[in-house]
């Protein structure tokens, strides 16, 4: 299991992306190839427990992203606890995951 974080944005926004690189020193960008997009992507879990996680900490997310990125935190969290090597902290995982982005109601 990976926990990743993913901003995607238009690729006009290309610079915008490889500044996000160079600031917090960690994630790639991916252009998307059907559409006019790229996407930076988080994977290396240090970085988003010790770079990503405590900036969104000091600098508060506005709106319903704030609620994607506190599940997000208690995901990392069942993760650090090693829950995710269980099959009930999966499933409770696959539970919060399934509950964010398009899927909160």
């Amino acid at each position: 299991m990976e926990l990743v974080f993913q901003l995607t944005q238009h690729l006009r926004d290309e610079k915008l992306i490889n500044s996000l690189i160079s600031y917090f020193g960690c994630g790639k960008m991916y252009k998307k190839s059907n559409v006019e997009a790229v996407d930076y992507k988080i994977s290396k879990f240090s970085d988003l427990t010790e770079k990503l996680i405590p900036f969104f900490y000091k600098h508060k997310i506005i709106g319903v992203k704030y609620k994607d990125f506190n599940d997000f935190c208690l995901v990392a969290n069942l993760m650090k606890n090693k829950a995710h090597l269980t099959s009930e902290g999966l499933e409770e995982i696959i539970k919060i995951k399934n509950g964010m982005n398009k899927g909160r109601k």
